[in-house]
């Protein structure tokens, strides 16, 4: 196992822009870099990041397992039927997890434009520079309580940092933590229980 990390930071105005090929490029720097480190296939655990890696371009030189595909699918395992989803402003604005949970028959739902805007704002104010408070933990809360209100059986964290804000104790509903459903499926990859992906970038195929 080998890790390579580009900062966010490098890649900001990009997301701000829209500019989703230039970050796609960056991206595809690291993957180059572990597979010539030895590596069989890539997981990147910024779930915001796949909506650059998904944008039609060369096959990066990895195969990669897709962190939405792999939340979607233990939604799937667990019968959920809508799922709500938070993460950053990019995410919940884009399509990666609606497509990914609609293949399997699942809604999606993100929180209204005034959460989102909480949601995304204590991710990169505070969750990103390691702060954690009990009043955002409340905030999150309160989105989670509506989500469920508007018929949600589950809620996707999907940004690295947000399962050390909200437990699954906490959760007025199930979590499916994005992060530790990826690094149990890159396990599992590993050790041969599951087999290697095939998508190595661009449109995932339904």
């Amino acid at each position: 196992m080998t890790l390579d990390f580009i900062a966010l930071a490098r890649s900001m105005p990009a997301w701000d822009e829209g500019d989703y090929g230039s970050i796609r490029a960056t991206l595809s720097v690291s993957v180059r870099r572990v597979a010539r480190a030895g590596a069989d296939f890539f997981v990147c655990p910024d779930n915001t990041a796949h909506q650059a890696l998904e944008q039609p371009g060369e096959d990066l030189a990895l195969p990669g397992l897709h962190i939405a595909e792999v939340v979607a699918d233990r939604a799937a395992r667990d019968g959920r039927t809508r799922v709500g989803v938070l993460g950053t402003s990019y995410l919940m604005d884009g399509p990666v997890y609606p497509r990914a949970l609609a293949g399997r028959g699942i809604g999606c739902e993100v929180p209204e434009a005034a959460d989102r805007q909480v949601i995304s704002g204590i991710i990169f104010e505070e969750l990103v520079n390691g702060v954690l408070t009990d009043s955002s933990r409340r905030s999150y809360l309160r989105v989670i309580e509506r989500l469920a209100a508007r018929g949600c059986d589950a809620v996707a964290l999907a940004c690295t940092e947000i399962p050390l804000l909200v437990t699954p104790d906490d959760s007025a509903l199930p979590t499916l933590d994005s992060t530790r459903l990826l690094a149990r499926a890159a396990f599992d990859t590993a050790v041969g229980h599951r087999a290697l992906p095939t998508w190595r970038g661009g449109p995932v195929a339904d």
